[in-house]
């Protein structure tokens, strides 16, 4: 990188696993992929004397919202989509191979349909003409390619169709590309537009056509549409939502976040909780939420992969959410939530769990035991224990006998437990078992055990494991 002529800088945000680019060039700057709050940026900007002259959006993101319109509002710089793009509000709708010059540099648009049909990958141009970087947002990953399924309904398309097209994408407009090319793209491990990507944010077009699985030279399109298209979980449920507002606009980041800083008394928030479809979601860590909690409410650890797993399992952004946080975490909280487009925060608990607690009020709590209880306690043959890992780590190893049962479809296996038949429940640490624990309680059952520390303090006792998938354990689909 030339930093005498241009800078390129990646803002990484490990709970959603999003990669956003800020580059500067002799006093104009560009912005790729922002998360919804814009304090960041305009803060950026502000420190390099730097004018935001365009806001370049790969696609219509469906597992974030971007700052992308409030940004536009208070630079007044453009918002650049690529071609067949149709957003509702004043953007550019770029041609393919168009050209923006940002300072010293170009940007050039390399339409790339496939992950959606108007995605697009952004080639950085030197001042001297030399093809620097691609910002690949979900065309290409690290060690992956984008998942080709989000799109079909609006593509009218099968997932098969849009692969294909990626496959021609990659090929004509990407793997044509110099080898020494920086990749920049949109995520990394643990984001659920893809389902192999690497946990490093940075590599090369050489590198990833000598390691990336999707790249191969020799690799045909019936081979591509096939290794893309296994294996794919369902896309969580909030990804819809999320891309209706990043293509038609959206509240204010600032007037979500007053909203969600309103602090309610107990008085105040238990009337809340009384009105309407209202979710009491508990953001405080597993352990605390264990030890007590405001009944019926819903524990998503803030520290974790929070924004995530609130999108995945409460999936309508529009529900109404009463908060419960530690105290100090509320801020981040209600950013994190508006991330994900949860913009309906009626408010939070002023005080935190210990004002409830100091009323008097009723307080829940979810049976936890040790590792070590769990071990005295365990049957060979008789204990039966839920592992709610995802797949993959059930594989690598687990309890004998355990049945596994992903969180991520919790909605679905709740249905087959017997009310009356006793379970132990685990994760890998307590974040996932906790979260599975709290829905459970809100609907009733109270026939469970959850373990603390999870698979990581199980490992450590006498307990059989193994790496052996018994069929008759895993959940009927």
């Amino acid at each position: 990188m030339n930093a005498s002529k241009f800078t390129v800088e990646q803002i990484y945000t490990g709970c959603l696993a999003q990669g956003a680019y800020y580059i500067t060039s002799n006093g104009e700057a560009a912005i790729i992929d922002p998360l919804r709050e814009t304090q960041p940026y305009t803060d950026r900007l502000e420190r390099d004397g730097a004018q935001l002259k365009y806001i370049f959006e790969t696609h219509f993101h469906a597992d974030f919202v971007s700052g992308h319109v409030d940004l536009s509002k208070k630079t007044q710089a453009q918002i650049v989509f690529g071609p067949t793009a149709q957003p509702e509000f004043d953007s550019i709708v770029a041609e393919d191979n168009q050209l923006f010059t940002i300072g010293a540099i170009k940007i050039k648009v390399l339409h790339t349909p496939g992950h959606t049909m108007e995605s697009a990958c952004f080639l950085l141009i030197d001042e001297e003409g030399n093809e620097h970087s691609l910002f690949s947002g979900d065309t290409l990953f690290i060690g992956d390619v984008g998942r080709p399924d989000l799109a079909q309904k609006a593509a009218s398309m099968t997932q098969e169709q849009l692969a294909a097209t990626l496959y021609h994408s990659l090929r004509t407009k990407v793997m044509t590309l110099a080898d020494d090319v920086v990749v920049y793209p949109a995520h990394g491990a643990g984001s659920a537009c893809g389902k192999n990507m690497s946990k490093e944010t940075v590599s090369t077009i050489g590198n990833q056509k000598q390691f990336n699985y999707a790249l191969r030279a020799n690799m045909t399109e019936q081979e591509f549409v096939a290794e893309v298209t296994d294996g794919l979980l369902p896309p969580p449920m909030y990804f819809g939502a999320n891309v209706a507002m990043n293509k038609k606009g959206y509240a204010s980041f600032e007037s979500v976040f007053n909203n969600g800083m309103r602090s309610l008394s107990v008085a105040e928030f238990e009337v809340a909780a009384e009105e309407g479809d209202v979710l009491i979601l508990d953001t405080r860590g597993n352990a605390d939420f264990s030890a007590g909690h405001v009944p019926r409410s819903i524990n998503i650890g803030v520290k974790g992969d929070f924004a995530p797993w609130v999108g995945a399992l409460i999936g309508d952004v529009k529900q109404a959410l009463l908060l419960v946080t530690d105290l100090g975490q509320e801020e981040e909280t209600v950013t994190r939530l508006s991330r994900v487009g949860f913009d309906n925060i009626v408010g939070h608990l002023k005080g935190g769990f210990g004002a409830w607690k100091a009323t008097g009020k009723e307080v829940d709590t979810v049976h936890r035991i040790s590792a070590e209880q769990f071990a005295s306690e365990f049957k060979a043959g008789e204990t039966k224990v839920l592992d709610i890992r995802k797949a993959s780590e059930y594989a690598a190893e687990h309890v004998d006998e355990a049945y596994i049962r992903p969180l991520s479809d919790i909605n679905e296996w709740m249905k087959e437990i017997n009310p009356s038949e006793h379970f132990y429940m685990h994760c890998a640490g307590g974040y996932r078992s906790m979260i599975a624990g709290s829905i459970l309680q809100a609907r009733g059952f109270r026939n469970f055990t959850e373990i603390e520390g999870g698979f990581n303090a199980i490992a450590g006792t006498t307990i059989p494991k193994t790496d052996f998938v018994c069929q008759s354990k895993v959940m009927k689909t």
